[in-house]
């Protein structure tokens, strides 16, 4: 099954602009929200440079795509998920 992960951080003022809007997609699809501060590992292993950030993975972890900085938006976000 694929996932999204949202790279955010609790000082990102986009972030914190599109955390709300993500929660609600959450509801039709499957969102990881990940803090870069306290996730070091899970941002080396996907080479997050910039947040906001949203990565699509497979169930192996494997991405499968991504949207940075401004480009992530709600629409967005479903539109890679379901690619």
């Amino acid at each position: 099954m694929k996932r999204i992960l949202y790279f955010t951080a609790t000082w990102c003022g986009p972030c914190s602009y599109v955390k709300p809007q993500l929660q609600e997609a959450s509801n039709q699809i499957s969102i990881s929200f990940v803090d870069v501060d306290s996730s070091k590992d899970t941002v080396a292993k996907y080479n997050v440079k910039n947040i906001p950030c949203a990565v699509l993975i497979d169930s192996n972890g494997t991405e499968l795509g991504r949207v940075v900085g401004s480009n992530v938006t709600k629409q967005s976000v479903i539109n890679l998920y379901n690619r």
